[in-house]
């Protein structure tokens, strides 16, 4: 079964070369031996002499290279040679110079195809059953009598007009793909971005955690020493006081032994009274408790902790639904915001750690004059470009956030400075995928026989603009068509058919204006190869004037000219133009 077809077939007396060749991959590796043999001159295979003289002839059936000598010698063209093909070697600018084996060369050796089962015969007709190609002679024998054919040439246009189509589906999901991996290459870089902001704001918690509990920790250490100091301070009194209590006492005593051992019974009368009552006053000051310590040596202080120690095991990031309230303020990311031309761009993002969920943001620019800010942009993206602003001005753009509990606080006002003069280039983001464009985006042409638009990188609204044309080149008189539209004009007909677009279409003789498929003002003078074609756009007079060759054709082409408008230009490919 062939791999790309998926057909059967079955290997009969010929062998392999009963096979159905596929002439398109032939062709292919014809052309890359082309491009490989261009480098480098292809080499007589045959010769004796060092280095080999180059090749001037390949035989299709030996597939060896010959130079003229070698030919003559090893490959005369009779007998069994008579019969081959001979063409000029890869890389060979034309037709072999020698041999007489009917050899049929085109563009540098390329060789005609010929039926798989007549050799002599080349392919002129397709069946539409077999889906093959097919000679005359296979018609003729009847394997394809009654098969619905068709003429190679019609069904090669058909065929390749099916497969253009389907490219073009190809080529729109492939666009898709790119935008999808642009946004998941920018889903990385936020992932890292909000990583690290992430570990950077649980460091600081957790800092915060540490600083806090080493506070109260410092707290908790001064309680501890005034409990301490207090308690000494206690003690102390009380060893001051007891003591100066005892050395009385003691020295009562002493007295009081001394006066028990006098004989004297009235030298002891007259002061026994006095004596006794002494001893009875003294007694009297060790009340109860006198001789027990007022404070404890125990610290009636106990830190309950394991609540906390507790948390902290338990510490996580919490995975739960919090009361939904507005969001915060966004965070404008200034490396991101720039501007270019007449356009700015500003990218913002949610601070980390935030729990409240967001629907869309709502992006407001000024005026570019110190006016009243306006909505731009409405939607969930953090990154936008605003086109078609006024050039030489300067703009604050401020950006909130909002969810179903309402709208955020403001960020704060970046200022952006737009470009003090146009310039542009052809949009090919914009153009319609028939344009081809060269020379960094400043040639155009396109690929069809059909008008195609393109349209400027630029967008005007404000001030005095011009513009040239060059035409590069231009053949079999087509109208190519230059002028203004808006970014949603129709781009698969000509310039100034629609009413998004105002414009000149001119052939090599006269010029007309069109819009809305009004065709007004015709106009001597046309253009050619070589020819300069002017566009003024007066945004303070509202007006647009075309030249050719530096002449004005006509008066103003149309009045009333406003809004955003982008420089625009139609053609086909008869036509190339650079700005």
């Amino acid at each position: 079964t062939c791999p790309q077809c998926h057909r059967s077939a079955s290997l009969d007396q010929r062998g392999l070369r009963g096979f159905q060749r596929n002439r398109l991959l032939e062709a292919i590796v014809q052309r890359y031996q082309q491009g490989r043999a261009s480098a480098a001159a292809a080499k007589c295979q045959l010769c004796d002499r060092s280095p080999p003289e180059p090749a001037a002839v390949l035989c299709e059936q030996c597939d060896v290279m010959y130079c003229s000598a070698c030919q003559l010698r090893c490959h005369p063209a009779r007998g069994p040679f008579a019969k081959h093909r001979l063409v000029p070697p890869p890389g060979a600018p034309g037709p072999p110079g020698g041999g007489d084996g009917g050899g049929k060369g085109a563009g540098g050796g390329r060789k005609l195809p010929t039926c798989a089962e007549h050799d002599l015969e080349n392919y002129s007709m397709y069946c539409v059953s077999c889906r093959s190609p097919v000679c005359y002679q296979c018609l003729e024998d009847g394997r394809h009598g009654k098969h619905d054919v068709k003429a190679l040439g019609a069904a090669w246009k058909q065929h390749k007009a099916q497969l253009s189509q389907a490219l073009n589906g190809v080529s729109d999901k492939a666009k898709e793909a790119k935008e999808f991996l642009v946004q998941l290459k920018n889903l990385l870089q936020q992932i890292q971005e909000n990583g690290l902001d992430y570990e950077a704001c649980l460091v600081a918690q957790c800092d915060a955690l540490v600083d806090a509990l080493t506070r109260q920790k410092a707290k908790l250490l001064t309680k501890v020493t005034k409990e301490r100091e207090h308690k000494l301070k206690v003690v102390w009194d009380q060893i001051n006081h007891c003591t100066l209590k005892l050395r009385q006492s003691t020295g009562l005593m002493e007295y009081c032994l001394e006066v028990i051992k006098e004989n004297d019974p009235s030298g002891f009368l007259q002061i026994s009274d006095a004596l006794i009552k002494r001893v009875q006053v003294s007694q009297e000051q060790w009340v109860k408790g006198a001789l027990e310590p007022k404070v404890s040596a125990e610290f009636d202080l106990t830190l309950d902790s394991e609540p906390l120690l507790q948390a902290i095991h338990q510490l996580d990031f919490i995975q739960m639904k919090f009361p939904v309230t507005v969001p915060p303020v966004p965070l404008l990311q200034l490396e991101k915001c720039c501007t270019r031309n007449n356009s700015v761009t500003l990218a913002w993002r949610m601070p980390p750690l935030s729990h409240n969920p967001v629907e869309g943001y709502i992006l407001e620019l000024d005026d570019g004059d110190g006016g009243q800010f306006r909505e731009v942009y409405v939607g969930k993206e953090t990154l936008c470009t605003i086109d078609g602003l006024h050039f030489n001005s300067t703009y604050n753009a401020r950006v909130k956030a909002f969810n179903s509990s309402g709208v955020g606080p403001y960020s704060k006002t970046v200022i952006l400075q737009t470009s003090d003069v146009a310039w542009f280039t052809f949009d090919p983001s914009s153009a319609h995928r028939d344009i081809v464009l060269s020379n960094d985006n400043q040639t155009a042409t396109c690929s069809s026989y059909d008008d195609r638009v393109v349209l400027g990188t630029a967008a005007f609204s404000k001030g005095v603009h011009y513009w040239e044309l060059h035409v590069d080149r231009y053949d079999n008189h087509p109208d190519p068509a230059f002028g203004i539209a808006r970014i949603n004009v129709v781009k698969d007909m000509m310039l100034g058919k629609d009413d998004k677009a105002w414009a000149m279409y001119v052939d090599n003789n006269r010029s007309w204006f069109m819009h809305c498929n009004s065709h007004t003002n015709r106009t001597e003078g046309g253009v050619s190869k070589g020819a300069t074609v002017g566009v003024l756009l007066d945004l303070n007079k509202h007006n647009l004037t075309f030249y050719i060759n530096g002449q004005q054709q006509g008066p103003p082409a149309f009045e009333n000219v406003e809004g955003v408008f982008m420089p625009a230009l139609s053609l086909n490919r008869n036509v190339q133009v650079s700005v």
